[in-house]
């Protein structure tokens, strides 16, 4: 199974046949962290980056966002192992951004050897994937992978397509380009299904979503890159939504070694 495979071209090739089996009932383990065949450190011990003037800057912005749409890719596959009772249609689409995400992952991989480097050269951390946990409800997992973490993605790419602006046009461009644009729709599908499975089970997304995430923050991610309004909007998120995640990133850029 994909998360038990450490070779992570092994990992794209499988998980076509390892979404379908989870769609299916067929894969019903999780194990505690997926498998890597590169150095795991925790997100804060990595080495720091060079420039994106330069190739090997280029190539380390396009290793992390591998390992992010790599975690991506496993999260949504843990997500159809986990919750088998979703609604169908749910399942249906996750199954979709699943391929998109191995997709998205070939993309920089392929993009990397074309500047001259390889999956492997910088060590990786599984941030994300310790961000959820097995107790989860399904409107837990939907916020934190697809509205939080997704989300946070979408402010951090309106930032690297700022910075690439003064870089001469390459492949980096292309790709990057192309997985913020995706991304978009990733996001605002966590955002329609939060809202449709608050519909289901009778809960006011406008009050869920603070006292949610009120409760999940202290296992996320913390995220200072400036929320990107337009983005956000384009993915589903309300005013009062975005006003919450403003102030919690306020308070983590003036209190960062403080648990917020």
């Amino acid at each position: 199974m994909v998360l038990e495979t450490e070779n992570i071209w092994k990992k794209i090739e499988l998980i076509q046949n390892s979404a379908a089996d989870a769609m299916a009932g067929r894969l019903l383990f999780v194990p505690d962290e997926p498998a890597r065949d590169v150095g795991v450190i925790s997100a804060g011990d990595l080495p720091p980056k060079k420039g994106l003037s330069y190739k090997e800057g280029q190539a380390r912005l396009l290793h992390d966002l591998a390992s992010i749409e790599l975690q991506a890719m496993e999260l949504g596959l843990r997500t159809l192992i986990e919750f088998q009772g979703a609604p169908p249609g749910f399942r249906d689409e996750l199954h979709a951004v699943v391929l998109d995400e191995a997709r998205h992952l070939k993309l920089c991989l392929q993009a990397i050897e074309g500047l001259g480097f390889s999956w492997g050269q910088w060590p990786v951390h599984l941030a994300l994937w310790n961000a959820v946990d097995a107790s989860d409800s399904l409107l837990d997992r939907i916020l934190i992978v697809h509205r939080y973490l997704e989300g946070s993605g979408l402010d951090a790419g309106d930032t690297f397509m700022r910075k690439l602006d003064g870089v001469a046009e390459g492949a980096i461009h292309k790709v990057v380009r192309l997985i913020c644009n995706e991304e978009v729709g990733h996001v605002e599908f966590g955002s329609r299904w939060y809202r449709n499975i608050c519909a289901l089970e009778k809960i006011d997304p406008q009050n869920d979503f603070s006292k949610r995430m009120d409760g999940l923050r202290y296992r996320v991610p913390k995220r200072i890159e400036k929320i990107s309004r337009k983005l956000r909007i384009l993915a589903g998120f309300t005013e009062s939504e975005i006003v919450y995640l403003e102030n919690l990133r306020e308070r983590i850029v003036k209190f960062p070694a403080k648990t917020l």
